[in-house]
């Protein structure tokens, strides 16, 4: 089992449980000890979960404070210009008459305040704040994702929504994550908003990927989309030239946004 699988499998067990202790990981997911210790602190470090004497336990929301991945106000403070610069790269990618996917982060919402440029659109999203930045555009017909509200990302997640995307053809969709590497490809620390972005992938012809430079060579919990499905990934003009030409002769399509944008 990756090891991505394995701490998607105690992520579970603890939302069900609430703890677990490392003699449990050994046991169900049949790893050594160092092995479980290994997934134990590489979810502390992600901040899911709080290490135990023995084990760990789900680390709760109110918990986290601070922890700019789950607060989606810090979010859209980090990284401004190089979100702009992504996003006027992803925003050439779309024409009239398209329908396309956004996802719930704060560059999916950077580039939803550039569509009022385009006379008609269909926009689909699970991001509550880029559902209200686009709702009262008369350009543009929003379809809003169903699920679970979650506090303070700003998004909904699960797939209560999946019967609505059985019936959605997008053209684009635009996703960003926590991380990326052609072994892993996209990944999220959050297993179920990641769920949803895989479904969201399923019904859209083209993956654009917006990542800053910061999530290049980096995974984080669960995967939701493998490298060779990304049609384009965009990126910052900080991102190393060494990572890109790797991605680049693994087929995948890199741009890096202009520097005269930043």
């Amino acid at each position: 089992m990756l090891a991505i699988e394995r701490r998607k499998f105690i992520l579970s067990y603890l939302k069900e449980h609430g703890n677990i202790t490392t003699n449990e990981v050994c046991r169900l997911l049949s790893v050594s000890p160092a092995t479980a210790r290994n997934d134990l602190n590489r979810l502390e470090k992600e901040k899911l979960v709080l290490k135990t004497h023995g084990g760990a336990s789900l680390l709760e929301l109110e918990d986290r404070k601070g922890y700019s991945a789950y607060a989606f106000a810090e979010r859209q403070q980090v990284n401004l210009k190089e979100k702009e610069a992504i996003t006027d790269a992803a925003v050439r990618l779309i024409e009239d008459d398209q329908c396309i996917i956004l996802d719930a982060s704060s560059t999916a919402l950077t580039l939803a305040k550039k569509l009022s440029r385009f006379n008609r659109l269909i926009v689909v999203t699970n991001g509550i704040y880029t559902m209200l930045e686009l709702k009262d555009k008369p350009n543009i017909t929003v379809i809003f994702i169903g699920g679970i509200v979650t506090r303070e990302s700003g998004c909904v997640e699960g797939l209560l929504g999946q019967e609505l995307l059985s019936h959605i053809n997008a053209d684009y969709a635009f996703v960003s994550a926590r991380g990326f590497t052609l072994e892993e490809g996209l990944t999220d620390f959050n297993i179920y908003e990641a769920s949803l972005k895989k479904e969201m992938l399923k019904h859209s012809k083209k993956c654009a990927a917006l990542l800053d430079s910061t999530k290049l060579e980096s995974t984080s919990t669960a995967n939701f989309c493998d490298a060779a499905d990304v049609d384009i990934l965009i990126t910052d003009a900080g991102a190393r030239e060494e990572d890109l030409e790797k991605y680049r002769r693994a087929g995948v399509c890199v741009e890096r946004a202009a520097e005269e944008s930043l």
